[in-house]
């Protein structure tokens, strides 16, 4: 290995992002903001790295193994960079926002680290543009953060997004109702993570025959909704069933063209989700483009909160490549006074500069402006194509 090449190498996860590329995700980020700022979420900023027991507060253990650590060089505390920012907000809207009015509604855009990737997410730094309702618990509010993300994704132009919605807490009210041991749950947790009904079947109980007629009657939202408004549940497990019903048919009716299927007993990879829950997907991107749900801000005696995340990574492999900047050329010598006037009516410019290896006449200046990828040429006071 050269040490040009040995220089450019970067750890796994991490990448440099080129131009273009950069430039799109910058656009692509500001238009899902604005679509949120547009539905009455203010921006919020949170620092990279904060004091560790601060940035775990209320979150989930997985967050706690993916967070990297530092000590701070003048408090001589543990600092923690940010593996998610979901806490963050929380951690604000509790403290320096916590005599603002409620429902809250935030959001922030930014890049998180995490020490390791999954198998469908290699990706360890990504950016995250999300959404925070903060302080109300009903299925309107529920129903609205699934909405924001879509109408998000409309808003950028995303193709085929398909909406999944979960219930992670389902499993666990019914373990409680009916009284299933820990190693049993164990079991059947595992047995649900694989989608296996005969591995459920061959554990006795009650349970089993609950949780088997939750997982056949998962699909399409149009041919779950009546199979699971058929189920018999105890008490707590039914509230909460209900409440995603009563979402998935407000998310149906809402108009917006997005593919719903329900899940009811997907337990992998909600963090800590204590309700309602979702994952996005687009056509032939791989992984999920976002998630979101219901926790509580602040940890479990925190206040009642729902959100989203949606990770721009995801989002830009399925988006087409921009178009190319359309450039304009300024040769040697051009006044900056104009110069200043085409970037005023819109024009981006790339001017020669002094010492440039660029003769004074018109061809010389046509070749050089081809050779930086101009597609036109400032002549006579007029911006001229250069295939003219």
């Amino acid at each position: 290995m050269t040490e040009l090449a040995r220089k450019a190498l970067l750890p796994a996860g991490l990448q440099d992002v080129l131009p273009g590329i950069a430039a799109r995700e910058a656009e692509i980020r500001e238009k899902l903001m604005a679509s949120l700022a547009h539905a009455g979420y203010d921006r919020v900023k949170t620092p990279l790295v904060e004091f560790e027991e601060s940035l775990l507060e209320g979150a989930a253990p997985e967050l706690a193994t993916q967070t990297f650590r530092l000590m701070d060089p003048e408090s001589r505390r543990m600092m923690g960079l940010r593996s998610d920012m979901t806490p963050q907000v929380g951690r604000i809207a509790a403290t320096r926002l916590g005599d603002a009015p409620r429902p809250l509604r935030l959001s922030y855009s930014g890049d998180v680290l995490r020490i390791k990737g999954s198998h469908l997410r290699p990706e360890r730094q990504f950016a995250q543009v999300g959404a925070e309702l903060i302080g109300v618990s009903s299925a309107a509010a529920d129903t609205e953060i699934v909405l924001l993300a879509l109408e998000a994704l409309e808003s950028i132009g995303l193709a085929d997004v398909s909406v999944d919605l979960n219930l992670p807490t389902l499993p666990v009210r019914l373990f409680d109702a009916f009284g299933v041991s820990r190693d049993d749950r164990e079991a059947l947790t595992e047995a649900l993570e694989r989608r296996d009904v005969a591995a459920l079947r061959a554990l006795d109980g009650k349970v089993t025959d609950v949780l088997v007629a939750l997982l056949e009657a998962a699909g399409p939202a149009t041919t779950a909704l009546p199979k699971l408004k058929k189920l018999e549940l105890p008490l707590g497990a039914s509230e909460e069933l209900y409440r995603l019903i009563d979402v998935a048919e407000r998310v149906l009716t809402s108009g917006l063209e997005a593919a719903l299927t329900i899940d009811p007993v997907e337990m992998a990879g909600f963090r800590y989700q204590t309700g309602v829950s979702f994952t996005l997907f687009a056509r032939n991107v791989r992984g999920e483009i976002g998630r979101g749900g219901r926790y509580r801000a602040g940890g479990a005696s925190g206040e009642a909160a729902t959100g989203m995340s949606l990770y721009m990574d995801s989002i830009l492999r399925g988006l087409p490549d921009a178009e190319p900047l359309s450039r304009v050329y300024l040769p040697l010598g051009t006044p900056q006074r104009e110069a200043r006037q085409l970037r005023a009516e819109g024009h981006y410019t790339v001017a020669a500069l002094e010492g440039a290896a660029e003769a004074k006449t018109e061809d010389a200046a046509r070749v050089e402006a081809r050779r930086m990828g101009c597609d036109y040429i400032y002549l006579g006071g007029q911006v001229v194509p250069l295939n003219a």
